[in-house]
């Protein structure tokens, strides 16, 4: 049998720890990459503002929905094999988007990386939470969570390159080898499971009621904006949240291995943790991508000026991220999760205080450090105090209940966001935005767009108060 959490060699949590990270820098670029080569893209496969708005949203909605049923598997059958299923099925669909005739097609290879990620994500923090002992899991998480920093740091810089100079194919072909490396270093390092480490039983029906009523109403908060609460999509999806949450409530509640294990948020610092987390993405989520958007639709800049731009906020976060890990030892896990929170609200305050079309770049940077340092402490923090001290056979389940409610926040910030910005333009212009040519057209219509800027900002900063609210609630509940 493996040995347990208390014994485990440190060794071997830290190169643990390299294949996660390893494996969430590769998830990160191309996440980072794509939101500032968007507008090279939908240029270049005549993308319209739905098709380049998907190439975003089907990637998260995917992912999202299926995070809670991964995370059973994973408990079921083994992280080691999920995780390398994972890689490899991320890898071969970046492979295949890069070759897209369409945006449509790049749309369709996004949702395939995204059952990828899901495995991937699903499984990092729960491998790294199981592998490091109790007293070292700060110092684990602060660097997990700074390796999506570091792909912070790079992919909007790679992906600008890449789309000016090889072409947009390669801000995805450039995951392949990356994708290689991470299989086979992590076939080397993980360990396999001892079958009395997995404990039995999948809820079909329950994960099938899952991908129903979550993926529901994320479709139709993604797109009511667009289309309108009476179109027959958004209908649709809020119909299957409608019907089928009471069903999923019902199911859970009498299932032997339940999907998802409702009894946890009966718990209030769990309910708080995740509450935290969810309104913390709702915030910050898509901040990279409006300021490099910004600085191609508003300013002119080309997508290396803007990715460069945009770099602040990746430096900060991964900073902020290493030192929290050794600040947990100075103070609660919970401390840290509110002084982060706090800080993101000064950031998205300073943002919009400044949003004009013409904002000091000093001013812009300062908010994205702010933003940074926030994000670095908060993410590591929170997710420490939901996951330290669970068994390791729950790890999995749990992590992806974390994970499905974050990144719901995720797919609602996003669909928030591109909604809001674009709402004070005519409807014919929307695409130029979204090809960062925007600013070519009369300054009126940049005005406009510069107005939306101010309504999305307005939005994250008073949710990001929300987020402190929820995490001191969560430190007095416990």
């Amino acid at each position: 049998m493996a040995p347990t959490t208390t014994t485990t060699p440190i060794g071997y949590a830290w190169r643990t720890l390299s294949v996660v990270s390893l494996a969430s820098v590769l998830t990160g670029l191309g996440g980072s990459a794509i939101n500032v080569a968007l507008p090279e893209i939908a240029r270049h496969t005549g993308a319209d503002a739905t098709a380049a708005g998907w190439i975003l949203l089907g990637f998260q909605l995917t992912t999202t929905v299926l995070m809670v049923v991964f995370g059973r598997l994973a408990d079921l059958f083994g992280r080691r094999r999920m995780y390398l299923v994972g890689l490899a099925t991320y890898t071969v669909a970046a492979l295949l988007a890069g070759l897209a005739p369409n945006a449509w097609v790049i749309v369709a290879m996004r949702v395939v990386q995204a059952i990828g990620a899901a495995m991937l994500l699903t499984n990092s923090a729960a491998l790294v939470s199981d592998a490091f002992p109790r007293e070292r899991l700060g110092e684990g998480m602060g660097v997990y969570v700074a390796s999506f920093s570091i792909a912070g740091l790079i992919g909007p810089t790679l992906g600008g390159v890449l789309a000016e100079s090889l072409g947009w194919r390669w801000v995805f072909w450039f995951n392949v080898p990356i994708g290689v490396v991470c299989f086979v270093w992590g076939a080397i390092v993980l360990r396999r499971p001892a079958p009395a480490q997995r404990e039995g039983g999948l809820d079909a029906a329950g994960s099938a009621l899952v991908l129903l009523t979550l993926g529901g109403l994320l479709v139709a908060l993604s797109e009511f904006t667009r289309l309108g609460w009476e179109h027959p999509l958004v209908l649709g999806g809020l119909a299957a949240f409608v019907v089928g949450l009471p069903l999923f409530v019902i199911r859970e509640s009498r299932a032997a291995h339940p999907v998802v294990d409702m009894n946890l948020f009966r718990e209030r610092a769990f309910a708080f943790g995740t509450l935290a987390s969810f309104l913390n993405a709702v915030a910050r989520m898509g901040m990279v991508f409006l300021v490099a958007l910004y600085f191609q639709a508003v300013k002119g800049d080309d997508p290396v000026q803007a990715g460069v731009k945009v770099l602040p906020l990746a430096i900060a976060a991964m900073i902020a991220s290493v030192v929290s890990g050794f600040l947990q030892r100075l103070m609660s896990a919970r401390t840290l999760a509110v002084a982060g929170a706090a800080t993101t609200t000064c950031g998205l305050v300073v943002m919009l205080s400044v949003m004009s079309t013409d904002i000091p770049y000093p001013a812009v940077a300062t908010g994205l450090v702010l933003i940074g340092l926030g994000s670095g402490v908060f993410l590591p923090s929170n997710t420490t105090a939901i996951l330290d001290g669970l068994p390791s056979n729950r790890l999995g389940i749990v992590n992806a209940m974390r994970l499905m409610v974050q990144n719901t926040g995720n797919v609602v910030g996003t669909g928030l966001v591109l909604s809001i910005i674009t709402a004070p333009l005519p409807a014919e212009l929307h695409e130029e935005v979204f090809a960062g040519t925007l600013s070519q057209l009369s300054g009126g219509a940049v005005e406009q767009l510069v107005t939306g800027y101010q309504w999305a900002l307005g939005s994250m900063a008073a949710i990001s108060v929300l987020t402190v609210f929820a995490c001191l609630a969560r430190r007095k509940a416990t």
